[in-house]
C-alpha cells in the first residue's frame, strides 16, 4: 500500500489487502502487531461470523465480527469488546478476512477450526459481556483516579 491510498482505494484497485494488525478489540485471536492479515473484497452479502473491515461514518476503519445479520444490515462486535455496535450497512463494509498469518504459520478463516471458535465466542457473549463491561468500568475509574492525583 503506498503512503498516498487508503484502505477503500486498496481493496478497490488490488482486491486484497494485506497488512498488519493494529488494535486489541480482536483478541484473543487477533494480536496487535504480531499477526499479518489478509482482507479481500466481499462476493456479496456476508454471515454471521465472518471478520469484516467496515469503516465507521466517523472514517474509523474497524475490524470485528458479524454477530447478526439484519435485513438492512449488520450488527458487529470484536471479540474483546463488551459492545455491539448496530446498523452497519453492506455500503460501509470494505472486505473481510479470509487468513491470518501468525509466525510463519498459515491460518485460514473458513477453517472448520476457525468457524466453530467464531460460532463458541458469540455464543459465548452473554457469559463474557460482564466481565468485559467490568473491566472497561474498572479502566475508567483507574484512569479517573489517576487524573486527579496531584503531582
Amino acid at each position: 500500500m503506498t503512503e498516498h491510498s487508503s484502505i477503500r482505494q486498496e481493496l478497490e484497485e488490488r482486491g486484497v489487502l494485506v497488512y498488519t494488525s493494529v488494535g486489541v478489540s480482536m483478541r484473543p485471536l487477533i494480536r496487535q502487531g504480531r499477526d499479518l492479515l489478509v482482507i479481500e473484497r466481499p462476493a456479496g452479502r456476508l454471515n454471521n461470523y465472518d471478520i469484516a473491515l467496515y469503516q465507521r461514518k466517523t472514517g474509523q476503519y474497524v475490524l470485528h465480527r458479524i454477530v447478526r445479520v439484519e435485513a438492512d444490515g449488520y450488527v458487529f462486535c470484536g471479540d474483546n469488546c463488551a459492545r455491539r455496535e448496530y446498523g452497519i450497512t453492506d455500503s460501509q463494509i470494505l472486505g473481510v478476512l479470509t487468513g491470518m498469518e501468525r509466525g510463519g504459520r498459515q491460518l485460514s478463516l473458513s477453517s472448520p477450526c476457525c468457524r466453530l471458535y467464531g460460532r463458541l465466542w458469540v455464543g459465548l457473549y452473554p457469559l463474557r459481556a460482564p466481565f468485559l463491561y467490568l473491566r472497561d468500568w474498572l479502566r475508567r475509574k483507574k484512569h479517573a483516579l489517576e487524573r486527579r492525583k496531584p503531582e
